[in-house]
């Protein structure tokens, strides 16, 4: 029998995926699943994006150019600039979806055995996209006892080596939510100037901040253009996440030419998707308003009843739509597996996605989850008293030694 290849068995599984057939199972048997594991969102794509793809009259369905469609990357350029990006359509690539903007990126920028450095936990395909292409990914560990700051620059100094040639950041982050600060950005800037390195920014939540807090691009820093590589997506901003339809923003123009290149080789993305992404960009402020209230009120409620469960603990994030909740549990693995496949309560269950496939270190997040508050109030409620329930009878449920002491 032909092998398969060694990137092949190298590739990780995706965490967020790797327990459907058990959720599938728990449907057959008849019960309701709480689907968390997922950043799915419920709330409506915007009317423009539908009505544009009703009224396309078009006769032929065309390629597009490798770059985008000129008409499209001009709506981009009227929407980042909006927000201070200060581009031109020049420094615009389409993708087919964030997730083809980040393997570009990497292929444009990073050799194979090339190293990159991500705060984890980290969007758990930033390994899969690495194994594509064969990058080292050097992770530095942030904690949930702090929120999931970023971790001192002195950390990120202690693995840079002459293979090190990039820093991902998400921001604001998945899977944590958490968003980070103008020092903190500045602090980046510096180590990449200093090390001579490309920041990649995933923006992909750029407009889910909360508690008035502010998002802070890269894009917005001096003195260094030629270190940036934005990485975005229509998924989360209009809740279309299967428009697939992302895009490459950089003023470095040897990365945007080689970018190209790669961009070329695909041919190009979908012509229908980047109408529809053109139509976006007119969506009113309200709809943004409404879903960042819409979205506060989520993480408030889900955040509040987590934290009020024994045993565990849960920071409160500053955007995206995301938590990681510490669980009183001996592996979360296991125990997402078990509340699919031997737990219910009221006929009903919960999915949730193991934290251990968001660290790349060992051992890492083995009692930790994340979720995604992208259900409405009263599903998020019973997704969290089947939580609660299962917690109290789950068979390898764990006491830490602060609370071992407390009851002492």
């Amino acid at each position: 029998m032909p092998k398969i290849s060694q990137k092949g068995q190298r590739m990780p599984a995706s965490p967020i995926r790797k327990l459907t057939p058990y959720a599938d199972k728990a449907k057959v048997d008849g019960k309701k699943v709480y689907h968390l594991n997922i950043g799915q969102p419920d709330i409506e794509t915007p009317e423009g994006m539908i009505n544009a793809i009703k009224n396309i009259d078009f006769k032929v369905w065309a390629y597009t150019p490798s770059e985008g469609t000129l008409s499209y990357r001009k709506k981009l350029v009227e929407y980042y600039n909006k927000l201070g990006y200060n581009i031109t359509t020049e420094d615009i690539i389409v993708t087919t979806g964030g997730s083809e903007a980040i393997s570009i990126a990497m292929m444009a920028c990073l050799d194979a055995g090339d190293e990159v450095i991500i705060p984890e936990p980290f969007y758990a395909n930033y390994n899969g996209f690495a194994s594509q292409t064969d990058i080292v990914v050097k992770p530095i560990l942030s904690y949930i006892d702090n929120g999931f700051a970023l971790p001192p620059i002195s950390e990120f100094e202690k693995v840079i080596t002459n293979k090190t040639k990039a820093i991902i950041i998400c921001n604001p982050n998945n899977p944590t939510g958490y968003l980070y600060s103008q020092e903190e950005m500045d602090a980046l800037k510096e180590l990449a100037l200093k090390y001579d390195l490309y920041i990649f920014s995933d923006e992909a939540y750029r407009e889910f901040c909360y508690d008035g807090r502010t998002f802070i691009s890269p894009m917005y820093l001096d003195g260094i253009d030629e270190n940036v590589i934005v990485l975005d997506t229509v998924s989360k901003r209009y809740s279309a996440c299967g428009a697939r339809l992302g895009c490459i923003i950089t003023k470095n123009k040897a990365v945007w030419t080689t970018s190209l290149k790669f961009a070329q080789a695909r041919l190009s993305a979908g012509m229908v998707e980047q109408i529809a992404g053109s139509a976006a960009v007119d969506t009113p402020d309200s709809y943004f308003e409404a879903v960042n209230k819409e979205y506060t009120s989520r993480r408030n409620n889900l955040v509040n009843a987590l934290n009020k469960m024994d045993g565990v603990y849960c920071p409160n994030p500053g955007g995206a739509f995301y938590v990681v909740a510490k669980l009183p549990i001996d592996n979360a693995d296991k125990f997402c597996q078990w509340i699919l496949e031997e737990f219910s309560y009221n006929n009903q269950t919960v999915m949730m996605a193991p934290a251990t496939g968001f660290y790349s270190t060992t051992g890492a997040g083995y009692n930790e989850v994340r979720m995604a508050y992208v259900l409405k109030n009263e599903d998020l409620q019973n997704a969290m008293t089947c939580l609660e329930e299962a917690l109290k009878v789950y068979p390898g449920r764990t006491i830490d030694n602060e609370q071992l002491a407390a009851s002492k």
